[in-house]
C-alpha cells in the first residue's frame, strides 16, 4: 500500500482525556516538521468539536458510539461500528496515512484494526496503569505501545511488553510552561497573593466530587484561600447555587481551555485521577487529593492515583458514591494539606519528581521512527 508520507491519522475521542495527549503530539510532530498533516477521526459528541476545532486540525466525524449492555444499544454499537469500518476503509484508501496512532477508547478501535491489518504502521497511547479494553483488544495491530506509567507492564501480556515505550502521558506544550502566578491570576479575577483550592473532575466534571467538596466545605474554614472549581458543563448552576448558600466566594468555571492559567495559581487540587490529570498535575508540581472514578470496572483510575500516592505527591481517597461519607472522608485529609505548607511543599517536589513533561515528544519520535 503506497502511502502519504505526510499524513497522521489519530483516532478516537468522545473524553479530552482521549484528545488532549493526541493533540499534544500533533503538536509536537508539526513543531520539527510543519508539512506533516495530523487528521483526527473522532466522535460526534459536542465535546470533541470543542476541543479540537480551536487547534485548527482536520477534523473527521466517526459514527461510532460507545458499547452498551442492553439488546438496543449492542445492535445500534454494531450498525455504526459497520458505518465507521466502510469510513475508515475509504479514508485509509484515499488518504493513505503514513502512521496511526490511536488514542484509547471505543473510537480508536476501527482505525487501528484496519490500519494494522493493512501493514501501516500503528501504535497506541495507554496512559492509565491499566489498559483498557479497547487498547486490550488492540495490542496485537499495535507497534508500539505508549505508556505513562511502569507499572503498565504488571497488567500487559508478556507477549506484548517488547512494545511497550515509558513516554509518559502527552500534554500541551502551553501545559509545559506555565505563566506566572500574577499573569494568571489576573485573567481568573483572583487576588494573586490568595492560596488557591482547585477543584475539578476533567472536562466533564465529577458529581460525587462537588457534592463531597460543598458538603466538606460547610464546616471548614478557608481564611487567606480561593477556590476554583471545574464542574462541568451540566452541574455548573447548582453548585453556583450552593457556594451562594454556604455564603462562600468561588470562582466556578463549567470548562475552560485555559489549564495553563489554573495549573499556575494552584496549591491545592481535589480531582478524580484520570491519566491525563495525573499527568498535568505532576508536570506542574500541584500536591493533590485524588478521588477516582468509582464505577469502572477495573478500577484503573485508582491504580493511576496509587502510583501518585506511592510516590509521595497525592492523598488517595475512594470515592463511596455517598455525599456525606465522602465528605467525612475528605473532611480532616483537606484540613490538614490546607494549612500544612510544609507538606504540601513535600509533595509538589515529588510530584515534580515523578512528571515527564516531555511526553508528546517522545510519543512524537517513536512515530516518526515508523515513519
Amino acid at each position: 500500500m503506497n502511502t502519504d508520507p505526510k499524513t497522521i491519522f489519530f483516532a478516537g475521542g468522545g473524553t479530552g482525556g482521549h484528545l488532549f495527549p493526541g493533540i499534544a503530539v500533533a503538536q509536537a510532530l508539526v513543531t520539527r516538521d510543519a508539512s506533516l498533516k495530523p487528521v483526527f477521526l473522532c466522535t460526534e459528541r459536542e465535546l470533541d468539536r470543542t476541543i479540537l476545532d480551536p487547534t485548527g486540525f482536520e477534523r473527521i466525524t466517526q459514527p461510532i458510539v460507545p458499547p452498551a449492555r442492553s439488546i438496543g444499544g449492542l445492535l445500534k454499537f454494531w450498525r455504526a461500528w459497520r458505518e465507521t469500518k466502510d469510513l475508515v476503509k475509504s479514508l485509509l484508501r484515499d488518504r493513505k496515512p503514513a502512521v496511526v496512532l490511536g488514542l484509547g477508547g471505543y473510537a480508536a478501535g476501527v482505525a487501528v484494526k484496519l490500519a494494522g491489518g493493512r501493514n501501516v504502521p500503528t501504535a497506541i497511547l495507554n496512559p492509565d496503569v491499566i489498559p483498557g479494553k479497547a487498547n486490550r483488544y488492540l495490542m496485537q495491530s499495535s507497534r508500539i505501545i505508549c505508556c505513562q506509567f511502569e507499572q503498565t507492564a504488571e497488567h500487559v501480556s508478556v507477549s506484548y511488553r517488547d512494545r511497550l515505550r515509558v513516554t509518559g502521558c502527552p500534554i500541551r506544550a502551553d501545559l509545559a510552561s506555565l505563566p506566572t502566578r500574577e499573569e494568571a491570576a489576573k485573567r481568573l479575577g483572583l487576588d494573586p497573593r490568595g492560596l488557591n483550592l482547585v477543584v475539578t473532575g476533567a472536562s466533564q466534571g465529577a458529581l460525587t466530587v462537588n457534592e463531597a467538596v460543598l458538603e466538606a466545605l460547610k464546616s471548614i474554614k478557608l481564611q487567606g484561600w480561593q477556590i476554583i472549581h471545574l464542574t462541568g458543563k451540566d452541574h455548573a448552576d447548582s453548585v453556583r447555587q450552593e457556594y451562594r448558600e454556604l455564603d462562600r466566594v468561588a470562582r466556578v468555571i463549567d470548562f475552560t481551555e485555559q489549564m495553563r492559567d489554573i495549573w499556575a495559581v494552584a496549591d491545592l487540587c481535589i480531582s478524580r485521577s484520570g491519566a491525563s490529570t495525573c499527568a498535568e498535575l505532576t508536570a506542574a508540581a500541584v500536591p493533590s487529593i485524588l478521588m477516582p472514578y468509582p464505577f469502572h470496572a477495573d478500577m484503573h483510575q485508582r491504580a493511576n492515583a496509587r502510583v501518585l500516592a506511592d510516590a509521595g505527591c497525592a492523598e488517595l481517597l475512594d470515592d463511596k458514591k455517598d455525599r456525606r461519607r465522602n465528605a467525612e472522608l475528605l473532611k480532616p485529609v483537606l484540613e490538614k494539606l490546607l494549612y500544612d505548607a510544609t507538606a504540601r511543599s513535600d509533595m509538589s517536589q515529588r510530584a515534580r519528581a515523578l512528571a515527564k513533561p516531555d511526553a508528546a515528544e517522545r510519543v512524537a519520535e517513536e512515530l516518526l521512527g515508523m515513519l
